[in-house]
């Protein structure tokens, strides 16, 4: 029987599989679209691609993702630089800002503590955090790590070593989502939801 592997072709699905989430079919899917695409287009993806690894960087204040020595909260002036809000990557500050609601600053840790995967409290952007915790400017530390083992973890290690700093830490509200049912959550969801409730 003949090999029917096309080597460049192969060489691409394998690139897409070490993508998170892309399984082998998917990757031969996005292998031929690729390959379908017009020479023009495929050229402005590889570029595009090329041109993300070469100018982003991070910012020299909170470690999230910009093409500029700080990024665009950073370098606002109308963001109140009082309150820095802790997520663990760059998406998780995303998805806060995507709300409209948040207008402090923000501190990437990228990853968590995990022992198990080989991340300590070295591996993280603490130390650049305890930096701008030592300007008297910030007055309260918004812990937004994940509801995981490794995100509480790491949500405890921070208050614990910022709590001699006498700055406010606080920890976001989990609890039931909008359009939940009650019979449905978990005990540690409905725990989380009577610590979080707020005032009517």
């Amino acid at each position: 029987m003949a090999n029917y592997n096309v080597v460049p072709l192969q060489r691409l699905v394998e690139q897409f599989e070490r993508l998170p989430g892309i399984g082998s079919k998917t990757a031969q899917r996005l292998a031929y679209f690729v390959l379908n695409m017009p020479e023009e287009q495929a050229k402005e993806f590889s570029q595009a691609i090329i041109e993300a690894h070469e100018k982003i960087r991070r910012c020299e204040v909170c470690c999230n993702l910009s093409d500029r020595e700080k990024c665009p909260v950073c370098s606002s002036p109308t963001r109140d630089r009082s309150t820095i809000c802790v997520v663990e990557t760059p998406r998780d500050a995303l998805a806060i800002e995507g709300t409209g609601e948040y207008k402090g600053t923000y501190h990437v840790l990228h990853g968590v503590i995990s022992p198990l995967n080989g991340m300590g409290p070295d591996q993280l952007c603490i130390k650049e955090l305890l930096a701008r915790l030592n300007n008297a400017e910030v007055s309260e530390v918004i812990m937004a790590t994940n509801p995981t083992v490794e995100g509480e973890a790491t949500a405890m290690y921070l208050s614990r070593l910022f709590k001699p700093l006498g700055v406010k830490i606080t920890r976001l509200a989990y609890g039931i989502p909008v359009g939940g049912d009650l019979e449905y959550a978990d005990d540690v969801t409905l725990a989380r939801a009577l610590e979080g409730r707020s005032e009517l």
